[in-house]
């Protein structure tokens, strides 16, 4: 029997995660640590709620002595835990230090202390900066250009630092974008085919030409998956979808899904510090024999699909 802990389980990623792992693992056992911030939600994981190898512990990342309890009784612990969008930590950079660094560093201190067998950090592309031409490999630079990635790249050090001076077993995990089932809908593809749903216009940055590589959820969560039981210690891993387009395209494509017209493009001002292009080389990854399974287009589509299906969902975390 495997026991792990998962921090930011109410979350979009953590929560296909941990849906993913219990679906393919009849002996693992999961305790998802969330602080339920606005962006954690209970509802995301109610269809497995009450199965006996799942639990739920409302805390925070940041508060030592719940960690430490529950690091002493997990195998493996999986950190998705973070403040992620990009637009909050502009206005509000203090909370994304405070989670994505301080609890990363608590979270560490408690598996140091331990000897858990894995610590898995769970990063972004962002971390990279922005990219003219070609793609980033694990080795390249950090450069993040926003508070966000800035703590996802400190965090990314510090666990790091963790492996290289006290042998802490840990691994890191890069990802592009995501895009998928229960996501948040402040983020770029959920905001706009609920806005969209909704028959509201959708809000293109500047000229909207800024690349992206998208990923699907799932794919992210098998590679995460096969990197804890293949990846080697102290290295970071590279997940890509593979399938970079500009915003402009993505919104177009979202439109027709949602039987739209581009009446619905409405121009903004760019954000401050807006990355041009992210673009990840996942060779490494591939050579533990991962690739993504998911056609971009089509997993586009089961995406609005399940917005669509899942209104009352949606509709009170946008109230």
């Amino acid at each position: 029997m495997k026991k792990l802990l998962v921090t930011g389980g109410c979350g979009f990623i953590g929560s296909n995660f941990i849906r993913h792992m219990l679906s393919k693992y009849g002996d693992y056992r999961i305790v998802n640590l969330d602080k339920l911030t606005y962006c954690g939600n209970p509802d995301n994981l109610k269809d497995i709620e009450k199965d006996k190898r799942y639990k739920f512990v409302k805390g925070d990342i940041a508060d030592e002595t719940l960690v430490g309890k529950l690091v002493k009784d997990a195998d493996v612990v999986i950190n998705f835990a973070a403040e992620t969008h990009v637009d909050r930590s502009i206005t509000d950079p203090a909370s994304f230090v405070k989670t994505n660094l301080f609890g990363t560093h608590t979270l560490l201190e408690a598996v140091k202390k331990h000897g858990t067998e894995l610590f898995v950090q769970i990063s972004t592309d962002e971390v990279y900066g922005s990219i003219k031409r070609g793609a980033f490999r694990e080795d390249d630079p950090l450069r993040p250009n926003s508070p966000y990635s800035a703590t996802k790249a400190g965090a990314d050090l510090l666990a790091r630092s963790y492996f290289v001076t006290y042998k802490v077993p840990v691994i890191i995990t890069r990802s592009s974008n995501n895009f998928g089932p229960h996501q948040y809908p402040e983020k770029i593809i959920p905001l706009f085919i609920t806005n969209l749903f909704e028959d509201k216009k959708v809000p293109v940055y500047a000229d909207g030409m800024n690349v992206r590589d998208w990923l699907f959820v799932m794919d992210n969560c098998d590679a995460i998956d096969l990197v804890m039981h293949k990846g080697k210690i102290g290295e970071v891993y590279n997940i890509g979808g593979g399938t970079e387009i500009t915003n402009l395209e993505l919104t177009k494509s979202l439109i027709e899904l949602a039987g739209k017209d581009e009446s619905y493009i409405k121009y903004v001002e760019d954000r401050p510090g807006h990355d041009k292009r992210y673009a990840l080389d996942i060779a490494k990854l591939k050579g533990l024999g991962w690739k993504p399974r998911h056609d971009f287009k089509y997993a586009l589509k089961m995406t609005v699909d399940w917005y669509k299906n899942n209104e009352r969902w949606w509709r009170k975390l946008k109230k």
